[in-house]
Parts: structure tokens; C-alpha cells; sequence
């Protein structure tokens, strides 16, 4: 082997390429295209990721607003029921210390009956209402059954007589009422003379 070609394969030539290895204008074109893409990629992907963690920081915090919100929410939920009873609970201690300073039984009923009226109002206003009983098909839904009287007045399978009265909150009932139901006349068919409503 010649010298000279010896030589161009020693550890200092390889800085410098030999003419077979410098790349072509075409590489070097395509190199800086594809060097390009990758910064605006890159760019584009940092942007992404600022926007990414933003928004994780911002559902983070929502999340937080929710919980606190759901606290105070369970804790409080009351709050417009209970101002609305406490001037009830006003009206019945007045009733109490007049009773107590010797006030008459009349006023005594009367300041009850309107405490009474008040009370119900104040649980209408959030939906809660009376279940109807008396003289009304028995519903197992709405009515606790608690005896079976015969009644030559009332048809089978009604309401006779209402013992503790039931609510509803909207169409869910909040408390069945206590009630006693008709088996019908005593010894034979029920009346049906129109007297109750069977409705």
C-alpha cells in the first residue's frame, strides 16, 4: 500500500472529510427542512403543555370551589326552611308565658291555632303538603293501615279515620299517614249511597 494512502486514514485526518464524504446540497437542504419542523414542533408542543397545565391548574381549583361549595351546601341547605319556622317557635313561647301569667284558655287555643296555620304555611312554601286521607281510597303508597273497622258509611278499602297525618315533599312522600280503613258494612255488601266521595 502506497504511503499516501496509508496516511489518509490516520486519526488526524478525520476532521476533515474526504471528498466522497461531504454531503450534498440536497441533504443539506433536506437536514435544515426537517430541523425547521422539529423547533416549530417543538414550539407547537410547549405550547401545548402551557395550555395543558393551565387548565389542569384551573379544573384543580374549580374542583376545590365545588367541594367547599357542596360543604356549605350540606351544611346549610336548611337555612331558608329553619328562618322561615323560627317565628313559629316565637309564637309558641308567647303562647307558653301567657299561659303561664294566667291568660284565658280561648286566647291560649287561638294563639296555638294560628301558630298552627303559620307552621303549615311556612311548610308550603317548601312543598311540603298534607297527604288527603279521610273518605280517599286506601293507597299503601301514602297510608299506613293501622286497624280495620266495618262502617255501614265508608266503602271497603277507604279511609275511616286519619290517627297521625302524612306529608309529602313534591311527589315523594316525606311521612305516610297513620290511618284506619273501611272493611265495608258489618255482615253484608258496603253502602254505596254516594254519601263519600270514592275519588
Amino acid at each position: 500500500m502506497p504511503e499516501e494512502q496509508q496516511n489518509a486514514n490516520t486519526i488526524e485526518n478525520l476532521d476533515t472529510p474526504s471528498p466522497g464524504d461531504c454531503p450534498s446540497t440536497e441533504e443539506t437542504g433536506l437536514v435544515e427542512e426537517l430541523q425547521g419542523a422539529l423547533a416549530e414542533k417543538t414550539e407547537k408542543f410547549n405550547e401545548l403543555n402551557d395550555k395543558y397545565l393551565r387548565l389542569a391548574a384551573e379544573f384543580d381549583n374549580f374542583k376545590r370551589l365545588a367541594q367547599r361549595d357542596q360543604r356549605d351546601q350540606i351544611r346549610f341547605g336548611n337555612e331558608d326552611l329553619l328562618k322561615e319556622l323560627l317565628p313559629v317557635v316565637d309564637n309558641l313561647e308567647r303562647a307558653i308565658a301567657a299561659s303561664q301569667n294566667g291568660g284565658s284558655g280561648n286566647g291560649l287555643i287561638q294563639g296555638v291555632d294560628l301558630t298552627l296555620k303559620q307552621l303549615t304555611g311556612a311548610l308550603a312554601k317548601f312543598h311540603v303538603i298534607p297527604v288527603e286521607t279521610i273518605g280517599r281510597p286506601f293507597d299503601p303508597a301514602a297510608h299506613q293501615a293501622v286497624v280495620s273497622v266495618s262502617s255501614p258509611k265508608v266503602p271497603e278499602l277507604h279511609v275511616v279515620d286519619e290517627f297521625q297525618r302524612g306529608y309529602r315533599l313534591h311527589d315523594r312522600i316525606l311521612r305516610a299517614a297513620m290511618v284506619s280503613v273501611s272493611t265495608g258494612r258489618a255482615g253484608g255488601a258496603p253502602e254505596t249511597d254516594g254519601t263519600i266521595s270514592a275519588s
